[in-house]
Formats: C-alpha cells, sequence, structure tokens
C-alpha cells in the first residue's frame, strides 16, 4: 500500500476513535450534571465497554503496519505539517496502547466510575473509611498501568505524559522549589502589609438566578459561543466537549459566596473557547486536538484571572454586577477588586488565590508522586495531607472532606494531572506577557469590554496550531523562548504589590522561610 492510501487509513481510524472518545464525553458529561442516582452502577459497565471498544482499536496491529508505511514517506518530510504531526502523535499514543492490556484497561474504567460515585457520596459524609478501598484500588491499577509504560526509572512520568507530553518530574521538582520559594515570599509580603479587604461587606445572599444570569452574560461577553454550547451546575465545575459545535461548560453555584461560580465559569470558558477554537476541519486528528492539559489549564486560567481578576475587567463589568447583586453598589470598585483578589492560607484548592493556589498543587504533586513510587500508601494519606498542609499553608486540616478527599482527580483517576495546574499559571504568564508585548495594554482593552483581539490572539497562536507542537515548543514558537517561572512571578508582585502596597526589592527581602509554620512533630514516616 502506498504512503497516501496508507495515511487515509490512520486517518479514518482516527476519527473512528474520535467517535468514541466523544460517546464517553458525552456519557461522563450526562453523569455528572443530571443523571439519577440510581444510574451509577450501569454507567460503569457502560464505561466498561467502552474502554473495551477503544482499547480494541487503539492497538489493532494494522495501525503500527501503516504508520510504518507512512513513517519514511515524503509525506512527513515536514515534521510540523499536519501529517507528520498527527503521524507523531498516533506513533506515541499506539506504542502506549500497545503495553496496556486491553483487561487492565477496561478495569481502570470501571474502576475509575466506581471510584468517582465514591467520593460523590462519601465526602459529603466526611467517611474516609468507606472511600479508601475505592482509591486504594485505583493507585493499584495505576501503578501498574505506569510499569507497564515506563521506559526508563521514573514511573511517574508515565502518568504524566498522559497530559503532559514530553515532561518529566525532574524537570518538574526544581521548577517547583523555585516557584515555592517565590511564592512564600510574597505571600510574607502581602501577609506584613498594612492593607486588608473589607471581608464582612461582601458576604451576603447571591440568589442563585442572579448568579447564573450574571455568569452567562461574562461568558457570552468574553467569547464562548452558546450556538455551540451550554452552561450547566456540576458537584465539580468541567468541560466536556463531545465534538465539532459542542462544547460544554459547567460551574457550581453557593448563595452565600459572590465568586465561587463567576470565576469557575469563566475558568471553564477559557477551556470552551480553547476547544471551540481548534481547528474542525483537524477534528478527530491530533491537529484538531489541544497540545497538552497543561496548556489548556494556562487557557482557563488565563480568562479566570488574567482577564476576570484583572482590573480592567472589572472597570467594565462591576456596573453589570451591581445591577444583579445591588448590595454590591455600597462598596467601591477598588474595594471589590481587592476583595476577589483577597490572599489568605485555606484548605480548598478551587477557592484559593492565585498566591496560595500553586502551593495546594505542590502538596498534591508531591503525595502522588510518592504514591506511584511505591514511598507511601493510601493508608498513609490522611496523616501526610495533615503534615503537608501545615508545612505549606500553616493550617491544620478540620476533616477529610476539606483535607484529601476534597477533589475528584484521583478518585477518578487521573494521577498525575495535578502539575499541569502550576505548569499552566507558568505558561499563561508567558504567554499573556506576549499577548501585551505584540497588542498592547490589554486590561486597557479589558475595561471597554473589548476581548475580540485578545482571543483572536489566542487562537492564531495557541488554539489553530493543536498539537502541532510539544507543550515547551509552543511556548518558545510563540513567546521565543523555553519555559521560564520569572514572567509568572513578576506578574504576582506587580499586582498583588499594587494591591497590598510592595515591590519586588520587598520581596527579595523578605525573610527565605522553608516553611509557613513549624510542627511539633517530624514528617510521618514513609512505607516501601
Amino acid at each position: 500500500m502506498r504512503p497516501r492510501k496508507a495515511y487515509e487509513w490512520l486517518l479514518s481510524h482516527s476519527r473512528e476513535i474520535a467517535c468514541l472518545e466523544s460517546m464517553r464525553s458525552l456519557l461522563i458529561w450526562d453523569q455528572r450534571v443530571c443523571m439519577p442516582a440510581g444510574g451509577h452502577s450501569h454507567r460503569a459497565v457502560q464505561f466498561g465497554a467502552l474502554a473495551e471498544l477503544l482499547s480494541a482499536r487503539t492497538t489493532d496491529p494494522k495501525i503500527g503496519e501503516m504508520l510504518e508505511r507512512v513513517e519514511e514517506s515524503r509525506l512527513v518530510e515536514d515534521r510540523l505539517c499536519p501529517e507528520a504531526v498527527n503521524v507523531r502523535e498516533w506513533r506515541r499514543s499506539f506504542d502506549r496502547a500497545v503495553k496496556v492490556p486491553r483487561t487492565l484497561a477496561v478495569e481502570l474504567a470501571r474502576a475509575a466510575a466506581e471510584g468517582e460515585l465514591a467520593w460523590e457520596v462519601f465526602r459529603p459524609r466526611n467517611d474516609w473509611k468507606s472511600f479508601m478501598p475505592y482509591l486504594k484500588r485505583i493507585v493499584e491499577l495505576k501503578r501498574n498501568e505506569a510499569s507497564l509504560l515506563d521506559s526508563g526509572n521514573e514511573f511517574y512520568d508515565a502518568l504524566l505524559n498522559d497530559y503532559e507530553p514530553g515532561e518529566t518530574a525532574e524537570n518538574i521538582e526544581p521548577l517547583f522549589g523555585v516557584l515555592k520559594e517565590a511564592l512564600l515570599r510574597i505571600l510574607h509580603c502581602i501577609e506584613n502589609s498594612n492593607v486588608t479587604p473589607d471581608r464582612e461587606r461582601f458576604p451576603r445572599h447571591y440568589p442563585e438566578p442572579a448568579q447564573e444570569a450574571l455568569a452567562r452574560e461574562a461568558v457570552r461577553l468574553t467569547g464562548y459561543d452558546f450556538n455551540c454550547g451550554r452552561m450547566d451546575p456540576a458537584a465539580h465545575p468541567f468541560t466536556a466537549t463531545m465534538g465539532p459545535g459542542d462544547v460544554r461548560i459547567t460551574t457550581r453555584y453557593d448563595t452565600s459566596c459572590f465568586g465561587m461560580a463567576f470565576f469557575s465559569a469563566l475558568h471553564e470558558t477559557g477551556h470552551g473557547l480553547y476547544d471551540q477554537g481548534l481547528d474542525s476541519g483537524h477534528w478527530g486528528t491530533p491537529m484538531g486536538r489541544a497540545a497538552s492539559m497543561g496548556i489548556h489549564e494556562s487557557q482557563a486560567l488565563t480568562w479566570e484571572n488574567w482577564v476576570g481578576r484583572s482590573l480592567g475587567f472589572w472597570e467594565f463589568f462591576y456596573p453589570r454586577a451591581c445591577r444583579f447583586f445591588p448590595h454590591l453598589a455600597e462598596s467601591s470598585l477598588e474595594s471589590f477588586h481587592l476583595m476577589v483578589n483577597d490572599v489568605r492560607r485555606s484548605l480548598i484548592r478551587t477557592e484559593a488565590d492565585e498566591v496560595t493556589y500553586n502551593l495546594h498543587v505542590m502538596l498534591r504533586f508531591e503525595l502522588e508522586l510518592a504514591l506511584i513510587r511505591y514511598a507511601v500508601e493510601v493508608r498513609d494519606l490522611p496523616e501526610l495531607w495533615e503534615h503537608k498542609t501545615r508545612e505549606y499553608l500553616g493550617l491544620s486540616v478540620p476533616d477529610h472532606s476539606r483535607g484529601l478527599m476534597q477533589d475528584i482527580h484521583w478518585a477518578e483517576g487521573s494521577i498525575g494531572y495535578f502539575p499541569v495546574y502550576v505548569l499552566g499559571n507558568l505558561y499563561a504568564a508567558q504567554l499573556f506577557a506576549r499577548a501585551e508585548d505584540e497588542l498592547g495594554d490589554l486590561d486597557a482593552s479589558f475595561s471597554r469590554g473589548e476581548f475580540a483581539p485578545f482571543i483572536d490572539w489566542l487562537r492564531s497562536n495557541v488554539h489553530l496550531h493543536g498539537s502541532r507542537y510539544r507543550p515547551r515548543e509552543l511556548l518558545k514558537a510563540v513567546t521565543g523562548e523555553d519555559l521560564n517561572p520569572k514572567y509568572f512571578i513578576a506578574y504576582l508582585v506587580r499586582k498583588y504589590g499594587a494591591l497590598y502596597g510592595f515591590d519586588m526589592s520587598s520581596v527579595r527581602a523578605a525573610r527565605r522561610p522553608e516553611k509557613l509554620c513549624k510542627t511539633d512533630s517530624p514528617a510521618p514516616a514513609c512505607t516501601k
């Protein structure tokens, strides 16, 4: 068979797989948004059946044969052309898929579905003892998967590469170390400033219908296309992409809190804009897929924080918010802007501010890395979580629902995912800085309600590339340099220095804390 014919077979096969994956996405969306509780057991069976179909297709030996016919042909001479990109990523996916037995793939799918249900049931009850067996099973399966996929000395990298191709724990650990020290210095400056947000003024009653209407207006004005999507409530906000013309977002409401639903909606809008901005002509192929979950998170964090918490955005949007919630007008715009950028240590990752959020993620990264390295066991997690929460955040954990059971990720089998949140912040800062170099003062644009120039810039520089570049290659292609944490650190110092009255020299002079507090006892011993 000639290379072109072989490529066309691969193209057709890839789109068939993508169709099955979009069906799985629809089942996930339904499970999290509107499925009755009694349907969960059967949904696990459905996920298992789909996993079996997907495993059969992704490990089809014919894929390897067709790839061999194309890989040495002139079709892929230009490494950045669509054919070469697709073949590169198909090869990566195939080589990974054939290492995982179909029985394990099915078992993982079922365990994830059952783990998610267990999390939804046992988290509100603060019932770690009942949840632990589900998590133990998932960790055992993920260790097994990692050992089968591993080609080096670090099993964790095999799981990390599902979400961030080319990234390694060896690269991440020193990067996070530099960032941690900077974050603790910035936090020290904020906590020792004379500026205090008026926290008592804003906690009021925020009726859910008004929250939804305001969030919808913000989502629409920032560019999300409701003709090709929808927004619904969910226990844990997420975005589900079924295919071209169907990208759905979710948020969650708390009638005592303004920010939860609003900023969750903007975060998911960033994900939605990315998927709506992918080239639909490449749907079902790597060229029509996001570069990585870290790049995906960069888009979500950009719209939640760089846009949604900027002064310019609220200069434009504050009058609208006051129409929905008149009591907000009792305070000045400046007071409100400080409030939505309030920095304080907290227990819940998804409610954390921009400075402390990354400390939450680093804590989780260290624990899941230790789990996959067999350095700790699931039974050790509560004690270790308590110790690391004291180390990173200076807080005591009152219960499991606000501790290690607060996130859905491990329950659904997403081990290796957490680092992408920090990487997403680093990517976002570097990309945003480049966008301002080319477009000018974006905050001024946001203050006029002008979001289209920035969206267009993201579309042409990030979205439309699909998976043409690996994450760090994309960053270098757009910004001219490799991943550099200085952009994120400078962003935080500039923004929070203006809000809390300090500058970079103050940050440099701040004490160099290794921990936010001292604990009375050493870290719990790790089991081998």
